[in-house]
């Protein structure tokens, strides 16, 4: 199987290049907060303000993305080959979701969802992954799950009679309780076979309220809704998924690197699982 990339027929990726250069958006102000360069004055203004409230905001930054890369090995090891990342984020060269998960299987296949045009605009330059794999990109919202399931390059990309994984990672909680976060799971999930995973890490504000209150006021002055849960709120996102070891922890705690120092629970402030599909 060659890599191939997606598109609509055009030889470009899906969806509109127009920016709004005057709105912040989540993915350009993750990209600034873990020191990136994609991102405009509104990112770095309003992520500047969520830092004011809350200066851990560049660990818990830091902390989801080597999560999110041990977790694709550790996912990828354990046998699945199929990766749906929803809420890629701006792609970093070299260090994204096919990288390493065709680093342990060369044929995993990986389809990319986000929102943001800059996103889009990087997709098909940085995603192309190793020639026995196949990577793709949708345009696409998490709040709208139906347009993800349902795109073509979901279903073509994608085996669905072979376990997928569902990475969730530093995006549930950009979800608030009236859009029913739930119900957005269940659609998302309901195609997928038993022994498919589901990786959520969340935003909590646990160990730090009066913090995350302020960050949650920051993001909500720049028209972003942010909406951290409790251990108890995010367990509740699992429900009909058995959580695998270690269980539901501080990112830092999730089976961290060799050597790794460890990170107060007050500078990680994010909970991650993996959960396996009966």
């Amino acid at each position: 199987m060659t890599d191939e990339f997606e598109d609509c027929g055009n030889g470009e990726p899906e969806g509109s290049l127009e920016i709004d250069f005057d709105r912040a958006h989540p993915a350009r102000m993750y990209d600034y907060l873990l020191g990136g360069r994609t991102n405009f004055d509104a990112d770095r203004e309003a992520a500047d303000r969520a830092l004011g409230a809350n200066p851990t905001l560049r660990v818990a930054a830091r902390e989801n993305r080597a999560f999110l890369l041990r977790v694709v090995d550790h996912v990828a090891r354990s046998g699945v080959r199929q990766f749906v990342d929803v809420g890629t984020g701006i792609p970093i060269e070299g260090n994204n979701t096919h990288d390493v998960a065709q680093a342990v299987r060369s044929d995993a296949r990986v389809v990319y969802v986000d929102n943001d045009p800059i996103v889009l605009a990087h997709a098909k330059a940085l995603l192309a992954g190793d020639p026995d794999g196949r990577t793709a990109y949708i345009d696409g919202d998490l709040r709208d799950p139906g347009s993800i399931v349902e795109h073509p390059a979901f279903v073509e990309t994608l085996r669905l009679d072979e376990p997928v994984a569902l990475l969730l990672v530093a995006i549930l909680h950009f979800v608030a309780d009236d859009e029913d976060p739930a119900s957005i799971l269940r659609e998302l999930t309901k195609r997928l076979p038993s022994g498919s995973r589901m990786v959520i890490s969340h935003a909590t504000a646990d160990f730090d309220p009066v913090r995350w209150a302020g960050t949650v006021r920051a993001y909500a002055d720049a028209g972003i809704t942010v909406r951290p849960r409790s251990r108890s709120e995010i367990e509740a996102l699992f429900e009909g998924w058995e959580i695998e070891e270690p269980g539901l922890l501080v990112l830092s705690d999730w089976r961290p690197a060799p050597g790794a120092e460890p990170v107060d629970p007050i500078l990680a402030s994010c909970y991650g699982a993996v959960a396996r599909k009966l």
